[in-house]
Order: C-alpha cells, then sequence, then structure tokens
C-alpha cells in the first residue's frame, strides 16, 4: 500500500426488503439422494432397478418431487422458479 492511502471498503450490500427474503426462502427447493431401500414399498416397487433417487423438498421439509437424476432434479426446480441446492 502506498503511504497516505487509504485500504478499500467493501462495497454495501443491497438493502432486502423482509418480503423479498421471504420470497428468496419460499422458492428454494433443497435436493438430496435418497436411497430407494429407505422408500415405501409402494415407491420402491415404482424405482424397480434404480438404487438412489434424488429428492426435492421445501424448506419446511415437505417433499416436493423424487426423480431419478441429479441433474434432472435442478432442471426441473429451475423449470418452475426454484432456487435449488444440494444438501448431503
Amino acid at each position: 500500500m502506498r503511504p497516505n492511502s487509504k485500504p478499500l471498503e467493501p462495497a454495501p450490500l443491497p438493502d432486502v426488503t423482509a418480503a423479498a427474503g421471504a420470497e428468496a426462502w419460499s422458492s428454494m427447493v433443497y435436493i438430496r439422494p435418497v436411497l430407494v431401500a429407505d422408500l415405501p414399498l409402494d415407491l420402491q416397487r415404482e424405482a424397480e432397478g434404480i438404487e438412489t433417487l434424488y429428492s426435492m423438498h421445501r424448506p419446511d421439509g415437505a417433499r416436493v418431487a423424487l426423480v431419478a437424476d441429479r441433474g434432472l432434479a435442478f432442471a426441473l426446480a429451475r423449470e418452475h422458479d426454484m432456487a435449488p441446492v444440494f444438501v448431503h
């Protein structure tokens, strides 16, 4: 740093209102792998030959969907204006 120079100040963060934060929260979806063996029997029968599915959950824990592929889960979330986050 040169003499008499001040360090750069960080840029101010944008103001986020409570409504905008709530909207972002409601559009978030968590994607995680699920073993088919851990699912109810009726779902196990439908997933014949597949060992792992990908579950999509809202922040409140409600399951939105089960899909066979991680990439498909992300694409499906984005197609429905959701913000996907992978968790394990």
